[in-house]
């Protein structure tokens, strides 16, 4: 299977916008997601999806400069952009991973994608997994489901052929923001394990659900805001001098130094919901 990595990334935040290329201990966030995503060892590439925006420009300059692949595709329809960008990249599976996820884990990218390629290689898993063969994998969904795992470690692995039914049948604007709500709406998941929630959606996708052994949803590691920034900011100027830092070391730096937490536990989370209005056409928009 060639499963690829797709990190995307524009320039119009609407609550911080630019903030992919900011400064976070010396590079762009956004080289500081995609050196953290390469070091997954599912993942045969690791590329960036922007748009064709000219606000993007700076975006696919950077991504030159780095000599990292970049697709451009739709400004406001992501569904669109990734697909188009997994087709350029002849993927059989697709990693999505957001540029604002600058603490985003590379084991827990292979813990998802190993789960997802099992079950479609029942010579690799056991039998249970061999049975499932999960349409998509991910470490969290949006509200209402809930999340364990901190906001900012999000992952989502998805054939191909989950993605191009997508594509081809999502209609709502969130469902073609956010990439893959239509694989996952209506689900109604069970646990098989203390860390393994499985379930069908109306649609017929068979998702698998991992997640964490504690509950540590309530942690916000995502870059949104400026406090979210300098959050992530003050982390990597604790641990970015060990570079191949965890989740876990993370987890471990909070523990320790509390405070941190405080910097931006008044932001509001957004949800599946929140769509960019400014991408609406009509009278909605």
């Amino acid at each position: 299977m060639r499963v690829i990595s797709l990190v995307q990334a524009r320039m119009a935040s609407s609550r911080l916008p630019g903030k992919v290329l900011m400064d976070l201990h010396g590079a762009p966030m956004l080289w500081r997601v995609v050196e953290r995503a390469r070091r997954a060892q599912t993942a045969s590439v690791t590329a960036v999806a922007t748009s064709v925006d000219p606000q993007d420009d700076p975006i696919a300059d950077f991504c030159s400069q780095m000599r990292v692949p970049v697709i451009r595709g739709s400004h406001y329809d992501v569904l669109d952009r990734y697909h188009f960008a997994a087709q350029q990249l002849g993927a059989d599976l697709v990693i999505r991973i957001t540029a604002d996820c600058p603490l985003i884990d590379p084991g827990l990218v292979d813990d998802a994608a190993t789960v997802l390629m099992e079950s479609r290689m029942p010579s690799m898993g056991d039998a249970s997994a061999a049975q499932a063969k999960y349409d998509l994998v991910a470490n969290r969904l949006p509200p209402p489901w809930k999340r364990t795992f901190p906001i900012g470690l999000d992952v989502e692995v998805c054939t191909m052929e989950a993605l191009e039914r997508a594509w081809s049948e999502a209609q709502e604007p969130a469902e073609r923001e956010h990439v893959l709500p239509y694989v996952y709406t209506g689900l109604q998941v069970r646990a098989v394990s203390p860390t393994v929630s499985v379930g069908v959606t109306p649609n017929g996708f068979r998702i698998g659900i991992l997640n964490c052994k504690e509950d540590l949803g309530r942690h916000r590691w995502t870059v949104d805001t400026a406090q979210d920034l300098e959050f992530v900011r003050e982390v990597y100027r604790a641990l970015g001098s060990k570079k191949e830092f965890s989740w876990r070391d993370v987890l471990e730096l909070l523990h320790d130094r509390p405070e941190l937490v405080l910097i931006n536990a008044g932001v509001r989370h957004n949800t599946v919901e929140d769509v960019d209005r400014r991408g609406l056409k009509g009278p909605e928009a």
